[in-house]
């Protein structure tokens, strides 16, 4: 299959800690990619080195064919490479729509003068308004979001995201501190975009991994353990002493 994502060797370190230590992931176009592991191994920086907050050590990082290795965030942003929280501040006085909208602006590098002029942006808000519907959000387009719950704020930036017209998306536990409604709302909808974007996910909830992802990686200590479909990543003995240890994952 085709990578959409590929690292070679990737490193970081901070004096003598290896946070991550020659790191090869490859994500294939279009599938959902999942990368567990536990507390200090590595995910936040490699997510960071992925996504060009942070420049690696060492290694590269490929995306759709090119060298972004030393790339940087709004760079790989433009060509595609978006991960949820960067597409812009959320603002809580603005509504759902007008939020979703100045995401799709960014993205499309419109320049826009006074506030006023922002909803006359055809080809932002046509992005807007897809965005919003593939998130489940468009009965709440105009709604104050400082007026949405908690899981609603989530659904929203997750639409920014995909108003910005990604090519990959890179989700950082969309379902943390999600009530178990909540977190099934957002396990359905990331379903439903499985095979229309190529998605990393990274997340602590167990079920909700195994229930989306096509393959998972695993990382412990910086290293890559093991790449593998669910089944086999919830069978392998290594990775249930390292990580998953005797817990029940749902099929």
């Amino acid at each position: 299959m085709n990578s959409m994502l590929k690292t070679v060797n990737l490193c970081k370190s901070y004096g003598a800690l290896r946070v991550t230590d020659g790191v090869p992931i490859d994500i294939h176009t279009g599938e959902l990619h999942a990368i567990i592991g536990p507390n200090g191994a590595g995910k936040t920086t490699l997510i960071n080195q992925l996504c060009g907050e942070l420049a690696s050590d060492s290694g590269e990082v490929h995306f759709a064919g090119t060298n972004v290795t030393h790339s940087g965030i709004q760079a790989r942003a433009r060509q595609g490479l978006l991960r949820s929280y960067q597409i812009t501040s959320v603002f809580d006085e603005f509504t759902v729509l007008e939020n979703v909208t100045l995401a799709a602006l960014g993205s499309q590098q419109h320049a826009f003068g006074a506030w006023q002029a922002l909803l006359r942006q055809p080809a932002a808000l046509q992005s807007a308004h897809q965005g919003m519907s593939l998130a489940g959000l468009q009965h709440l387009a105009g709604e104050k979001v400082s007026e949405l719950a908690y899981g609603e704020r989530r659904q929203l930036e997750l639409a920014m995201a995909l108003a910005a017209r990604p090519r990959f998306l890179l989700l950082d536990e969309p379902m943390a501190g999600m009530s178990v409604q909540e977190s099934a709302a957002v396990v359905a909808l990331l379903q439903s975009l499985k095979g229309k974007y190529t998605i990393l996910l990274v997340e602590h909830d167990m079920n909700a991994v195994f229930a989306l992802a096509d393959r998972i990686s695993v990382l412990v200590y910086g290293q890559l353990l093991i790449t593998g479909t669910p089944d086999e990543i919830r069978q392998n003995a290594e990775v249930r002493a390292v990580y998953l240890g005797d817990e029940e994952i749902s099929a």
